[in-house]
């Protein structure tokens, strides 16, 4: 047996599509961390509080880490430039940021796209 990782798994489906986000946003594991109350709920999206950070911090050896407001990463930029963003940021524990740059690149526009249909980018996590 050959153990992959996840990305591996969990490769592009080649469709760009606000619905095919949302689904790369639970699958990714990106709610977990960056929408208020999913954990709590079972996994129940919140629209208004989807993806916009939690005030909450994540202690270690590095630090404290906020889980940032994505749709305020995403508000100013292209969807190229989120492509090449997801593609090269770096982060500190415990965001997977090796996770996001394996994405495949039409998961990564839709998230992009999903990202924006959410509307109000809300305010920043801190820092």
């Amino acid at each position: 047996m050959v153990a992959l990782p996840a990305t591996a798994a969990f490769a592009g489906s080649g469709e760009v599509s606000v619905a095919r986000g949302m689904q790369v946003s639970i699958i990714g594991g990106c709610n977990d961390c960056h929408t208020a109350g999913y954990n709590e709920s079972g996994g129940k999206i919140d629209p208004a509080a989807a993806l916009k950070g939690i005030p909450v911090g994540w202690n270690g050896p590095w630090g404290t880490t906020y889980a940032a407001n994505i749709r305020l990463v995403a508000k100013d930029k292209t969807e190229d430039e989120f492509v090449q963003y997801a593609k090269t940021f770096t982060a500190r524990p415990p965001m997977p940021f090796y996770n996001v740059h394996a994405m495949d690149e039409s998961d990564i526009r839709s998230l992009y796209q999903y990202i924006k249909s959410l509307g109000d980018p809300g305010d920043p996590m801190p820092a």
